[in-house]
């Protein structure tokens, strides 16, 4: 069912088993991720905190079709990117990407980019200016091309390895790295460009 060392083994026999309670389980432990997750990628938290619904349901009714062959995290992440790309395209249609919604979630899901500890306490003025980066760097990332802006938040904000990614997004190694290089280097362009007009 799961690989021998996946945490999360006896969580999925009890949701095949369709235990409700272990179905509370499962959005605890990931809710948190999962929404991160999905607001990076749509750029709403309030989208993303629906979508995030529709995951775990997805999840329940798809559990006894997961074979193990990847720890569960991973698949759980890969229906998360499948249905975030369905809801992007929607989204697309539809125009929903408003700027008030950036800023709420650059505000919230951002604030864990910070330093730990007491170290992200500063002046004032310090912590506008660090703010103002984090609602830069967030604005650029939306501005990626979606399979670019995918592997960018898999590798760099959620910090997976490369062969998660790969199992999560179906892509081989190769297309993976180019594309984390490509989107990183377009980043950093995006970023630079945007503080250079600030400073001006």
């Amino acid at each position: 069912m799961a690989l021998p060392d996946d945490p999360d083994t006896r969580l999925i026999e009890r949701l095949v088993a369709r235990d409700e309670r272990a179905f509370n389980e499962l959005v605890r432990a990931y809710e948190g991720r999962i929404v991160r997750l999905l607001a990076r990628m749509v750029g709403n938290e309030e989208e993303a905190k629906d979508l995030a619904q529709d995951v775990f349901v997805q999840v329940f009714k798809a559990i006894s079709s997961f074979r193990g062959d990847s720890k569960f995290s991973t698949w759980l992440y890969r229906i998360a990117v499948n249905l975030c790309k369905n809801r992007v395209k929607y989204l697309r249609v539809r125009h929903a990407n408003e700027q008030d919604e950036l800023d709420s979630v650059t505000e919230k899901s951002l604030g864990d980019a910070r330093p730990a500890g007491g170290a992200g306490l500063g002046r004032p003025d310090e912590q506008m200016a660090g703010k103002q980066v984090e609602r830069i760097v967030q604005v650029a990332i939306q501005e990626l091309e979606p399979s670019f802006r995918e592997c960018l938040v898999l590798r760099d904000v959620e910090e997976l390895s490369y062969e998660e990614i790969e199992q999560i997004t179906g892509l081989p190694a190769g297309t993976v790295k180019s594309r984390i290089h490509r989107a990183r280097a377009m980043l950093r362009e995006k970023v630079e460009r945007e503080l250079g007009e600030k400073i001006r």
